[in-house]
């Protein structure tokens, strides 16, 4: 009997294809025509049936022909309706069959192998989705591990409002502020007029620097006025980027923690 019409439980709900059904059942009138005929009886989609595309292979001549066509997928109620429709002994045979399917399906045994196959699958997806979690922290970690230097250097420059001298910020990298100066030359950052360091127009009205006079008595008992740059806690964010970026320099304190 099984060889007469298969039934479907890949979804734990029984299922039965309209067209294989239609061709067992012996009906003369072609399947297009046929099935909304039945539907007309009160089925609804989605609720009795769904449509589903099937590729069907077909010889045409000497040439194999491979053509997509829409099947439906019945519920065994749905089938066991349309072979009492079909008021023919094999209609009765197909409905007999469908009821001793439906009776195995639903028998003790059949019901609690269904429920450990769905205990078991809830516990390997459980333990996946507690690996995939795992997996997060662990990765959530390692990149907290990587910031934690680079929240720290910007933790100090954040709590600090005052204005930095080049060579404090130079000393945060291991150099000298004569060797800072020139690495920012390098860098097209900055060049000097008249012994100071000025900005480069592309870098100039962003808030990094700000110029102060400063007098610096002589021997002589004079003193020499010139204008000294002096960096803002933007634009020190600004050169830990630039270096970081272009140069791959980074602070004294980051290279610590590596």
């Amino acid at each position: 009997m099984n060889s007469m019409i298969q039934v479907h439980t890949e979804t734990n709900e029984m299922t039965v294809s309209a067209r294989q059904l239609h061709e067992r059942l012996g009906v003369q009138t072609e399947y297009r025509h046929w099935f909304p005929r039945m539907c007309s009886y009160g089925f609804e989609e989605g609720m009795d049936f769904k449509a589903v595309k099937i590729d069907r292979v077909q010889f045409e001549g000497n040439r194999k022909i491979c053509r997509e066509i829409v099947d439906h997928e019945l519920s065994i109620d749905m089938a066991k309706e349309i072979c009492m429709l079909a008021r023919t002994p094999v209609g009765k045979v197909i409905r007999k069959y469908f009821l001793e399917v439906e009776k195995a399906w639903n028998s003790p045994e059949q019901v609690m192998a269904r429920a450990l196959q769905i205990a078991n699958k809830s516990v390997e997806e459980l333990r996946d989705q507690c690996l995939l979690m795992q997996n997060q922290v662990m990765e959530q970690q390692m990149m907290l591990e990587e910031l934690t230097p680079k929240a720290n250097y910007l933790e100090q420059i954040l709590q600090s409002p005052s204005l930095v001298l080049t060579t404090q910020i130079a000393k945060d990298y291991g150099m000298s502020a004569i060797q800072f100066n020139r690495l920012l030359h390098d860098m097209k950052i900055q060049y000097k007029v008249n012994d100071q360091w000025i900005l480069y127009a592309n870098y100039q009205g962003q808030g990094y620097v700000h110029s102060r006079t400063i007098t610096i008595p002589r021997g002589d008992g004079t003193c020499l006025v010139r204008m000294q740059t002096e960096w803002t806690q933007k634009g020190r964010l600004f050169l830990y980027e630039e270096l970081k970026e272009k140069r791959g320099i980074l602070p004294l304190i980051e290279r610590g923690s590596s």
